[in-house]
């Protein structure tokens, strides 16, 4: 069971990946693609991690409630 949520856990995050457009604007380069996301992990450990992880979250939240609407 505990696998069958790791992976569904995997796939989801995978989705927000290609939702971003990060697959197409890296044309499907995973070492393109790794080395951004370490930049990003790099910019949150930094000393203003924590405004970066707030900005983030709140363009996220704003975006998933867009998508929200426009699916409505």
């Amino acid at each position: 069971m505990a696998r069958r949520e790791r992976t569904r856990h995997l796939i989801e995050l995978g989705g927000l990946v290609q939702k971003a457009g990060l697959i197409e604007l890296v044309e499907d380069d995973r070492a393109t693609l790794y080395g951004a996301l370490l930049e990003l992990a790099g910019k949150a450990r930094g000393d203003d991690g924590g405004d970066v992880l707030t900005l983030w979250k709140r363009r996220g939240r704003r975006a998933f409630e867009a998508e929200a609407e426009t699916d409505e």
